[in-house]
This record gives structure tokens, sequence and C-alpha cells, in this order.
């Protein structure tokens, strides 16, 4: 169970992380304040499908490499806490922030501070979580080793 479960809960986590991520940039970028508005206030709505995949990914992930060391399962252990760190003490709390401004129509600098933080966060958690997926395809074999 967790070897078929473990590439689709990080996929599944991953695609949330950068379509939240997307939907802010077009958003804030070419969207009218509505969208923005709109935005922010569904992805903690997003969290009921995300913190489950996380932790299915994380979960399955510590089970499936329970007595290996060295080669790619190494890095993969030693990002992981980073993952969830950043999204447990950055990524929630500002979105939750962020939804909370934008339900009261409070766009203004602290809601684009918090925003940056969110945006960059967020970015470390989709390479961090990308790299974990290129590990994961090298060792299955569904990446050649040298591929990037």
């Amino acid at each position: 169970m967790p070897k078929a479960l473990h590439p689709v809960a990080g996929a599944v986590a991953l695609a949330t992380i950068l379509t939240f991520w997307i939907a802010t940039v077009v958003s804030e970028a070419f969207g009218p304040v509505s969208a923005i508005i709109a935005v922010k206030t569904w992805i903690p709505w997003g969290f009921i499908v995300l913190i489950p995949a996380l932790m299915a990914a994380g979960g399955s992930g510590f089970r499936l490499s329970k007595g290996q060391r060295g080669g790619l399962v190494d890095p993969k252990r030693k990002r992981m806490p980073f993952i969830a760190a950043n999204g447990l003490l950055v990524l929630i709390p500002a979105a939750l922030f962020l939804a909370a401004k934008a339900h009261a129509g409070e766009l203004d600098a602290a809601f684009y501070a918090v925003q940056v933080v969110e945006l960059v966060a967020g970015a470390v958690n989709i390479t961090l979580l990308g790299l974990n997926m290129r590990d994961g395809l090298r060792m299955t074999g569904r990446l050649p080793q040298g591929a990037a």
C-alpha cells in the first residue's frame, strides 16, 4: 500500500501547493481585487486536500525507507523536516492571516508583506518537494540518475 500511496500523495501535495502559488501570482499580477480576495479566502479550504496528502506522503515515505541508508533516501529524509516546518510555521499561519485580511477587505501593507513571505516560503517548499519527487523517480528507475 505505501508503495502505491507515496507517489500519488506526493504528487497531490506538490500539485496543490503549485496551484496555490500560481493562483496567488496570477490573481495579484493580473486580477482585480475580487480575484485576490477569492484566491486568498479559498486557499485555506485547500488544506483539506493538502494536509492529508502531505501526511500520507511523509508517512508512507518513512515506512518505505525504513532500514535504508545512503543514496537518495538520505537527502529526501533530510528535506522533510524543512518542508514540514516551513508549512506549519510559515505557510499555514500566513495563509490564515491573508485569508482573514482578504475577507475583511484589508489589502494593506501588512497583507502584502505577509504575501511576499508566503510566496517565498511556498517557492521553497515547491522546490524541496520537486527535488524529493525527482529523487523518488530516480530511486524507482522512472528517471535516469543523470537526468535533471
